[in-house]
């Protein structure tokens, strides 16, 4: 009786879990479905007071055509492509080698080393805003790409992720690799990289995510439309459209928001077991 009870108890918990989390998916998803719905509409279902998801009469082509027309959507794009790029490849270069520092090598001031790093996690980006900026109008690279991607060649973020990962590579592995005649980066590179894919994998998706939304910092540091990235593009899409084109306004939103979808349903098993596998220790 008392195992049926338990077992009860069990069901029931499982029950409520699942349906929270499909209560949590239905709030987040919600407004992207409704983006979704809105750009394949015509101007005068969208302000129908009967909401439908399917439109009555689709109006898909001239919505994402007038996107793409009346602004440089696809420069928007390419911009963020080209920025999260170049950001990725720099904190790749400058975590992994720290990480690996911080992990597997032996040295005085490692233990204070990391909670500088942990302290680094907790400071908005926002403080350090102003003195980057003069510090960039001093050298010249304001409204460039530079301007847009230096500050973020350093993710302590991504040396905390990549450090916790290393600490689960057996030490056997890497003092195999010395006895071979691998130097420390060659190791990082060859044994470390290889071995913390998932890891990687993982961090990527997180920073294309983060950067490809960054608002801020690049409304402070470009001028130029054309160095815009997706979220100043639809900022200038809205102003350019005086913010009640709709139609057109959401088919750039869903056009902007695709790549980022299909990187993380491209990457979702490597993903997960990236971010599970750092939890071990």
């Amino acid at each position: 009786m008392r195992t049926r009870s338990i077992a009860s108890t069990g069901l029931g918990f499982q029950l409520f879990r699942h349906a929270m989390l499909g209560l949590g998916a239905v709030l987040m998803l919600a407004p992207f479905v409704i983006m979704v719905s809105v750009s394949l509409k015509p101007s005068g279902e969208i302000f129908s007071p009967e909401f439908t998801l399917l439109p009555k009469q689709w109006h898909a082509w001239q919505n994402y055509s007038d996107a793409f027309t009346k602004q440089p959507l696809a420069r928007y794009i390419l911009n963020g492509f080209i920025v999260t790029g170049a950001i990725f490849l720099c904190q790749l270069l400058t975590a992994l080698p720290c990480a690996y520092a911080l992990a597997k090598l032996r040295w005085r001031g490692r233990e204070t080393m990391f909670l500088l790093v942990l302290l680094g996690l907790l400071i908005p980006p926002q403080v350090t805003a102003i003195p980057l900026y003069i510090l960039l109008w001093q050298v010249g690279l304001l409204d460039t790409y530079a301007a847009i991607i230096l500050p973020s060649t350093i993710s302590v973020f991504g040396i905390f992720l990549m450090r916790q990962f290393f600490l689960t590579v057996p030490d056997d592995l890497v003092n195999a690799a010395r006895l071979d005649g691998l130097g420390e980066f060659a190791i990082v590179w060859r044994i470390m990289m290889p071995t913390a894919m998932p890891a990687v994998i993982a961090f990527g998706v997180l920073s294309l995510v983060w950067n490809w939304n960054e608002f801020f910092w690049p409304l402070i540091v470009v001028q130029s439309e054309h160095l815009a990235t997706p979220p100043l593009g639809v900022v200038y899409f809205a102003n350019a459209e005086a913010g009640t084109n709709y139609g057109p306004l959401m088919a750039a939103a869903t056009a902007i928001t695709a790549p980022l979808v299909i990187a993380f349903l491209a990457a979702q098993r490597w993903f997960i077991d990236g971010v599970t596998m750092t939890a071990v220790k």
